[in-house]
Order: structure tokens, then sequence, then C-alpha cells
């Protein structure tokens, strides 16, 4: 049978007779497979074939479809950004596109795009690489930093040795594979990294709609008292925080230390937690930590 007729199918008539799809069929019985141009594969049909040819030629058609689709969509945003950035994808040359896709760690142009689509590269980023190597004298017309809410997924992730959080100045470090990796500009772990790879950095600036809670790293020395640990929680939820995970490192006999991370909106909900713990009586010293 011709794979196309199945990647076409829409209905199926055994004996004359309209079945549904699943139908099993018996020795000698006579099958006329319905197409139409407009049809494809379902997903659902994966529950019931019975071969496992079939099921991996349906997956194969999914799987590329969902790509090409990704892709589609990845170009239309990427288009925006660039138009956002008074450019067009009719200015960015082979080269260009070359240098961007190697240096993202993409195999092609079209899996760059996909990714796009797919939320795992942020447009504006990819339009910003794309404009400065077609036009290396444009790079003052793009000199605004990339905004970003917190909220964009896979595209951006928030590094966990510094924790930034909305009212950090930020920077943005390009990974291969894994999209733009956000600092505070003063990291104490990106300083070579920036010194030696200046193209793959990026200003940052936090757009200020964000509204999502961020995770943010407290040390807070303590007295050894009984019910310590209730009280510092108890501030933490009366200041509107939620206490992600902590850890504790016993310094002397009379002291602990209390490792938190806690869930705040910005630096001045993270100021105002803090003050609240330091009203505690029990509390003799609390920073915000940086690994």
């Amino acid at each position: 049978m011709c794979t196309d007729i199945g990647n076409r199918c829409v209905a199926a008539k055994v004996n004359g007779e309209l079945v549904p799809l699943r139908q099993e069929l018996r020795n000698g019985d006579r099958v006329e497979v319905i197409t139409a141009s407009h049809a494809k594969p379902n997903p659902g049909w994966l529950q019931y074939v019975r071969t496992g040819k079939a099921r991996s030629n349906i997956r194969h058609f999914l799987k590329t479809m969902q790509y090409e689709e990704s892709a589609g969509l990845g170009e239309r945003l990427l288009d925006q950004a660039l138009r956002a950035l008074k450019g067009s994808l009719a200015e960015v040359d082979d080269a260009s596109w070359e240098r961007v896709v190697r240096d993202g760690g993409a195999r092609s142009k079209e899996e760059l795009l996909a990714d796009i689509g797919l939320g795992k590269r942020l447009p504006a980023v990819v339009a910003r690489r794309l404009l400065k190597h077609a036009d290396p004298q444009r790079e003052e017309a793009l000199g605004a930093s990339v905004t970003i809410r917190g909220t964009e997924g896979m595209a951006v992730q928030l590094a966990t040795c510094c924790r930034p959080i909305p009212g950090d100045a930020i920077v943005g470090s390009i990974k291969k594979g894994q999209g733009l990796v956000v600092h505070q500009s003063d990291c104490a772990s990106i300083v070579r990294s920036r010194k030696n790879e200046p193209d793959q950095w990026l200003d940052v600036e936090w757009d200020p709609r964000t509204n999502r809670l961020f995770q943010a790293a407290v040390h807070v020395m303590v007295e050894n008292q009984r019910g310590v640990l209730a009280r510092v929680a108890s501030q933490i939820a009366e200041a509107g925080s939620n206490i992600d995970s902590i850890a504790t490192e016993e310094d002397r006999a009379l002291f602990t230390t209390m490792h938190l991370v806690i869930e705040v909106a910005n630096r001045q909900h993270l100021a105002r937690v803090m003050r609240a713990l330091r009203r505690l009586p029990d509390v003799k010293k609390i920073a915000r930590a940086r690994e």
C-alpha cells in the first residue's frame, strides 16, 4: 500500500460498509480506503494500529509536521522581532545565518527557527545577533537592552549561582542549547567569561509588568532556641513569601545558620521579608546569599 494513502486517510469501508478506522479485519475482507487532500494522521491512531511499522510511520509524520509548524511560527516571531529593530529577514545574508546558527549550537537554520517557535529561544536575541552580523556598523542602533519577564519558559533561564530577581541589574549569556542564561551584573561567577567572551553577553532588563514569584537565597544566623524555625517561617509567611527550601548549618553551640531559598516578587519584596526577620530577637545576622 502507498504510504501517502495512510497519511491522507479519512475513513474506510469494509465489504462496502463504512466502519471505524479501528475496525479489525478478517481474512477475505474487501477494504476501500477513503482519502482527502487535507487529511493527516491523528495521534489517536497510535492507540490501535497493530504493526510497529505503522506506528513508526505515524510518529514520524507527526514529528515532522510539528517541526515544520514550529519552524513556521518561529519565522513569523523572528520577523516581528526584526521589524521592531527596523530590520527584516530579507537583509540577513547566508553568512550571517550560518554564524548565528553555529554560535547558537543549532544544526540548521530550520532547527533555529523551530526552537524559536517552541519557546526554546528568544526571537529578540536571535534578531539582534542576525542584524549585528549582517551589518556590524548597526550595533549602536541596537543598543537597547533585551527585555525579559521571567515567564519565557525554556528560552530564558535564571542562573542559580546568583538568583537574579526583578530590580537587580542583569546581563544575559547566550549558551548553546540553553537559550539565554541571566545573571546579576556583578555575579562573581561570570567575571572571566564576560572578559574573555564579550560577544556572548547581552544587556538585559526586567519588564516592569513582571508579576510572578522568583527564588532568592538568604542566610539567616539565629540563636539555638526552641521553636526558632517556626518563628522564622511565620515571619516569612506574614511578609507574603514562601519557603522553597531550607538547610541548616550549626556554626557553634549557640548559633545555627539557616540557608533559605524563598519566593519573592522583586527586590522590594525581598527587603520587606528581610526586615521582618531582623525584628525577631533570635535573628543575629541576615544577608542575601550567592553560591
